[in-house]
Parts: C-alpha cells; sequence; structure tokens
C-alpha cells in the first residue's frame, strides 16, 4: 500500500523496517540493569495445564519482564518524576517524520561519550520531530548483549542545545541508556531533556535499546512508533521506519 504524506512524500507501507529487538526467554535476550532474563512459564493450578505440549489444551503462560532492562521500550518523564506518569496516557500521536544519524562515541577518560560536536551533520535540517541515533560499532550483538557493568556509551548534556534547536520530541538510540550506566543517579541527560523539575516536557519521549540494521542509510524517514499500553512510566514499543520516496 502506498500513501502520500502532507509533505508530498510517496510512502510504501509495505517497507517498513522494525528498529526493536525481540523479547525472549533465552539467553538472546538483550540484559541491562543487573536484572535476570526475562521469564515465560505456562500457569499451571488446580490440575489445569497450560501448555500444549504438556498435555493442556491451550498455551497460557505467565510473562515476567522488565520494561526498561530487557529490550526495546519507550519511556516518558514519569521515568524520574515521584509521580509515575504513564507513557500510555502521555503518549497520543504515533507518526513522526525522522532523522537517521551514525555515531561513533568519542573515549573521555574511561568513558565513551556522544558529544554536542559530533551532531554537527544535524544542522542541514530546519527542524526533527524523531531522532534516531545509531552507534558505532554497530554489530549484531546489540541484540543480545548483557550491558550491566559494561560502562555502555552515553549522550553528554551538551547535545541537549542541538536537540532543543531542532524541536526534537522523541529521542531514539540503541543504548540501554542516554545516560552513565553509574551516575550517581544523577540522570543528568534525562532531567535535560524533559526540563525536570523546571518545565516538564510530558510531550518528549525517549526509546532505548533499540537496534538499526547496517543497511539502513542515514538520513530522513517516516516513522510509526508503536508502544503497548501500559499504565507505567515506560513500555515495550517497536519503532518501525519507512524510507521516504
Amino acid at each position: 500500500m502506498i500513501i502520500k504524506t502532507e509533505r508530498g512524500n510517496e510512502i510504501d507501507l509495505s517497507q517498513g523496517i522494525d528498529l526493536s529487538i525481540p523479547l525472549s526467554d533465552d539467553e538472546k535476550n538483550p540484559l541491562a540493569w543487573y536484572v535476570k532474563p526475562p521469564s515465560f512459564k505456562p500457569v499451571m493450578e488446580d490440575g489445569w495445564i497450560g501448555s500444549v505440549k504438556d498435555g493442556g489444551a491451550v498455551n497460557f503462560r505467565n510473562i515476567f519482564f522488565n520494561p526498561h532492562g530487557h529490550g526495546t521500550h519507550t519511556e516518558c518523564l514519569g521515568h524520574i518524576t515521584p509521580e509515575v506518569y504513564s507513557i500510555n496516557a502521555h503518549l497520543k500521536t504515533f507518526f513522526f517524520y525522522a532523522v537517521v544519524i551514525s555515531v561513533q562515541p568519542e573515549k573521555i577518560g574511561d568513558d565513551h561519550v556522544i558529544s554536542a560536536h559530533q551532531l554537527t551533520a544535524l544542522k542541514e535540517y530546519s527542524s526533527i520531530e524523531a531522532l534516531v541515533i545509531r552507534t558505532l560499532p554497530n554489530t549484531i550483538d546489540k541484540k543480545s548483549r548483557n550491558y550491566s557493568s559494561t560502562n555502555p556509551p552515553f549522550i553528554d548534556v551538551s547535545c541537549l542545545e542541538t536537540l532543543n534547536q531542532l524541536g526534537v520530541k522523541h529521542l531514539l538510540i540503541d543504548l540501554p541508556s542516554v545516560d552513565k550506566e553509574s551516575d550517581n543517579g544523577v540522570l543528568a541527560f534525562h532531567h535535560g531533556f524533559w526540563e525536570v523539575p523546571s518545565n516538564p516536557r510530558f510531550d518528549r519521549t525517549i526509546t532505548e535499546m533499540i537496534f538499526v540494521p547496517n543497511t539502513v542509510e542515514d538520513g530522513e524517514y517516516f516513522m510509526n512508533l508503536q508502544v503497548a499500553p501500559f499504565e507505567n512510566d515506560a513500555a515495550p514499543s517497536r519503532p518501525v521506519i519507512f524510507p521516504l520516496k
């Protein structure tokens, strides 16, 4: 199916590129923040079995997981506020123009950091609704990596000036967090992006632990940000981008 956007671009809805990492209950599932792997277990009560292979009529499984630690998720400012605001309540539009950019985090001391000068390529755009950051090197093990205690790359707060100038409302990245793994709870980028507590930005979201295939070129796309309807600060999500024609 081909549709035309308000800008006059054509989009082939059969050519969507899924940027999410599937949730599984095996060693292939990525992990972060010291959580154990997800658990998928059939319900077994009073002789009833929720597993066809074990004699039940249907597969009927409980799933235990953490949105922040087990894969692709989208979060709102409720992640860092005393009141746990819901991503389901505050994200009400799901289609955006997006820009994909590839960045090689630079080594600063013991850290690898995305700095403001690495975003200069974005200056060719007057505005960006959704920004997708792919970090380099972009290896397939991002889809199954255990990030706990590895001090992954993060975004320096100096990047906020560029994002604010461009009006970025939705930030997506292939890391477990936009902030440093261990920063004594400062979460400087989270607070700066959502302007908490001075000017809370309910219209902004952060999506973490995506995977952007190497076949995707840097540039403009149309994006559908699909988010599971959880009344929670974060929920599993599936960002899908479409090439613009």
